[in-house]
This record gives C-alpha cells, sequence and structure tokens, in this order.
C-alpha cells in the first residue's frame, strides 16, 4: 500500500488500500482479542481537536492510540489559541511540529482542508458536516465480517442524503466495489457533485449508484441498510419539520421486508428510536449496529498505523 499523506474522504483510497485497511484492521482486532502485542506507535502523540462532541470518535482514537502504543491528547477550542483568534493555518504549522499526526472533529470541511494544507504531518478527517471517513472504514469492515465481501453486494441508505455519513457511504461503496442506492425526501437528495462522482466511480468498476424518492425501491435486495439521525448537529431548529418530512423514511419491519433475507442493519450512533429506525430492527437479529461502533477502534487502528508508522 502507498503511503497515504492524509484522510479527509474516502476519495483519498483507492479501492486497494480501503480492502488493505479493512484486513489490517481484522487482524487487529484479533490481536486484540488474544492478548497479542500491537504496540506499532510507540513514542507517537496523535493530536484531537474536537469542535464538534462526540463518544465513539473520542474514546476510540484515545483508546487506539494506548493500544498501538502511543498517547493521544484532547484538545478543544476553549484550549487552544484557535478559539481565541489564531488562524487555522497558524495552528496547523504549530501542532505539527509538536505530535505525530493529528485528527480534527469540526463542522465546515474547509476546516480539514486548510489544516492538511498547512501540516507536516498527516491529518484525519474524524467528521465534518460533509465527510465521515473514519466511520465509513469501520462500516466497510461490519460488512466484510457480516459478509465475508465487499464487492458486489447492495448497500441501501434511507433518510438525509445531504449529510456526512451518506456522502462517504457513496464514496466508499463506489471505490469498495458495492452497488447503492439512497432514497431521500425532496430537497434532502445527495450533494449533487458527490453524488455524480460516485455514479462515475461505480460505473468504471461495473457497479450502479442510484437514487430513489421511494424507500420502497431503493431498499429492494438490499444486503445492507444503513440510516442516520434525520436531525443532525446544527440542524435542531429543524426538527419538528423534519421529523415530519422523514417518517415515511423509517427504516421499520413493513420496509425491511423487501430487502434481502440475510440483510444486515446498520447506524453510526446515536439513535433515536421509534424516529429513524423501530426498535423492533435496531435492536433485532439483524441489527449490528454495536459490533459497528465497536470496529471504529480497529478500522482506526489500522489506519493509524498506516498514516504516523
Amino acid at each position: 500500500m502507498k503511503t497515504i499523506n492524509h484522510l479527509l474522504t474516502i476519495n483519498d483510497l483507492t479501492k486497494t488500500e480501503i480492502h488493505e485497511l479493512i484486513a489490517e484492521a481484522v487482524e487487529i482486532k484479533q490481536k486484540l482479542k488474544n492478548g497479542t502485542p500491537h504496540q506499532h506507535l510507540a513514542g507517537k502523540t496523535l493530536g484531537m481537536i474536537f469542535e464538534k462532541s462526540s463518544t465513539r470518535t473520542r474514546v476510540s482514537f484515545e483508546v487506539g492510540m494506548t493500544q498501538l502504543g502511543g498517547h493521544a491528547i484532547f484538545l478543544s477550542p476553549k484550549d487552544m489559541q484557535l478559539g481565541r483568534g489564531e488562524s487555522i493555518a497558524d495552528t496547523a504549522k504549530v501542532l505539527s511540529r509538536y505530535v505525530d499526526g493529528i485528527m480534527i472533529r469540526t463542522f465546515e470541511h474547509k476546516t480539514v482542508e486548510t489544516f492538511a494544507e498547512n501540516s507536516s504531518v498527516p491529518v484525519i478527517n474524524g467528521l465534518t458536516d460533509e465527510h465521515h471517513p473514519t466511520q465509513v472504514l469501520a462500516d466497510l469492515m461490519t460488512v466484510y465480517e457480516q459478509k465475508g465481501r465487499l464487492e458486489g453486494l447492495n448497500m441501501a441508505f434511507i433518510g438525509d442524503g445531504n449529510n456526512n455519513m451518506t456522502h462517504s457511504l457513496l464514496q466508499g461503496a463506489a471505490r469498495a466495489g458495492l452497488n447503492m442506492t439512497v432514497a431521500s425526501p425532496e430537497g434532502y437528495e445527495p450533494n449533487k457533485q458527490i453524488f455524480e462522482e460516485a455514479v462515475q466511480s461505480a460505473k468504471e468498476s461495473g457497479k450502479a449508484v442510484q437514487f430513489y424518492a421511494d424507500p420502497y425501491k431503493a431498499v429492494s435486495g438490499a444486503d445492507i441498510i444503513v440510516t442516520d439521525v434525520w436531525t443532525s448537529m446544527g440542524h435542531e431548529e429543524e426538527a419538528a419539520d423534519r421529523l415530519r418530512k422523514f417518517q415515511p423514511y423509517q427504516i421499520n419491519d413493513d420496509l425491511v421486508a423487501s430487502a434481502a433475507d440475510e440483510y444486515i442493519f446498520l447506524h453510526c450512533l446515536p439513535a433515536h428510536r421509534e424516529e429513524e429506525v423501530t426498535a423492533s430492527i435496531i435492536d433485532g437479529p439483524r441489527s449490528f449496529v454495536f459490533d459497528e461502533a465497536e470496529n471504529r477502534l480497529h478500522a482506526q487502528k489500522a489506519l493509524l498505523k498506516k498514516l504516523m508508522n
């Protein structure tokens, strides 16, 4: 695998790199369960900048660095000069002289791009409003564990098409060799450029990316069904309106009846039961959301090892 300088979107990875990272993550997961030492990053430090709060992102990166023999530093804007007006570029230049890698969870995607442009160490996008690549690596790892392959599987995302999970799943599915459908209400379609690039990427490998207004069409024959909360951080004032518009897109027993018999359900969490998904689905036998959450740790360890070793 060639050296990856940064991970800002899934498109920073080739198909081969995605598969190699997943294979590495599976191996690292087994080493942890066997108690086999894997301290590939001894003496290394990851700086973690959080402008958006998190449970899974913070804990998985911090624990991951510890298990790899390194150290992680939590940084919030109020703890940094960034929160007092220092430019992103200057912050990146200073921090990259102290640490061996930087993970950022923030709002505007331009922030991580500017950070990467001015950093002399690898930068990882822990989430922006447009992309969530580390979550999608964990999602693809979970699919691989449950299905034994990625190539040719059918993934359906039902819900808000214009959010970071949809965009990164579109890129990840197209790159990794899956077919993908998206179903969203009018006005919540995926970013046009990201969607069209995913369509073209999938077409080049003989796969398909499609959009439907009808969630039943999108779910038909799906091997993987994915959703996310209807109201993401920063859109709280729209919650009541979104609840009404997205109700027909709820993942429930009626909707999944047309999926493949052995479909799996994924959700990046946190989940709002009886909103975007019913308890019967997320707590049912086809749900692998907690395996998916655990796999954030393992997939990110594989990524950290590759970027910072």
